[in-house]
């Protein structure tokens, strides 16, 4: 009889692990699920904080009248699971509307036809291209003065919404002549006056900043007339608007 009780007990403590490890698989499942779902969550949940930003900051410039209104096709939907879907704006009317906007700010201020600005949407860039020939006397780095109120509403408006913003020198091929050796020196000097401006004159942080000289490498005209030279002398503003790489939701 002891015998025959030794070998029921051994029995059953084997069979234990059947269950055991049928629990463990189970969990093994369901953490594997559950950081799949995470992962979903919080993508979506990324996008669609990066859209609620970036209404709420249109809102606030200027009531609803300026918060952009998108046709069916400039919309991307956005499931959000549950069969609820959020309409997401996609680049492109988010840059048009920042282009609006400073259109609207320079009207008031651009009473010389010298001032040639251009504002260009590219892609999910907003490029600012200003005529050197209005902003700086001849090979010199020194804004002249009545090219502060230009920059004062083209910084108005850039600054609330806090995005980066790549100020870029561009010369002819003419040699500056005078204290630069070279066209890389005056166009990354004129560019990092007008980071400096930026920067001091309407507190746009410097890690949102940066210049850039490109000397006479970029040219937007043919350098065989003097109205193609005249072109090519410019400061451009490079906006990047791209908020989904930057807003980002913390999940525990």
């Amino acid at each position: 009889m002891a015998k025959k009780k030794h070998e029921e007990e051994h029995e059953n403590h084997e069979r234990w692990l059947v269950s055991y490890a049928d629990f463990m698989t189970l969990l093994f499942a369901f953490f594997v699920v559950m950081y799949a779902v995470s992962q979903v969550d919080t993508n979506k949940l990324n996008k669609a904080a990066a859209s609620v930003k970036w209404a709420l900051h249109m809102q606030g410039l200027g009531g609803t009248n300026r918060i952009p209104i998108f046709k069916d096709q400039d919309a991307a939907g956005l499931d959000m699971g549950g069969g609820n879907t959020v309409s997401v704006a996609t680049r492109k009317p988010e840059v048009e509307q920042l282009r609006q906007q400073i259109e609207r700010a320079l009207r008031a201020v651009l009473t010389d036809k010298r001032a040639k600005v251009t504002i260009e949407a590219q892609g999910q860039r907003l490029a600012i291209r200003l005529a050197a020939a209005h902003f700086f006397d001849r090979g010199q780095v020194v804004l002249r003065p009545e090219a502060l109120p230009v920059l004062d509403a083209i910084a108005e408006e850039l600054r609330p919404i806090g995005r980066p913003i790549r100020v870029e020198g561009h010369t002819d091929r003419a040699l500056p002549g005078g204290r630069f050796r070279s066209n890389w020196e005056l166009s990354a000097a004129r560019a990092a006056t007008v980071v400096s401006f930026l920067e001091e004159s309407h507190s746009i942080p410097s890690e949102l900043l940066s210049a850039v000289g490109h000397g006479s490498t970029k040219p937007v005209a043919s350098e065989d007339t003097v109205e193609g030279r005249e072109r090519n002398r410019r400061v451009e503003l490079v906006v990047e608007l791209n908020p989904t790489e930057e807003v980002s939701v913390a999940t525990r």
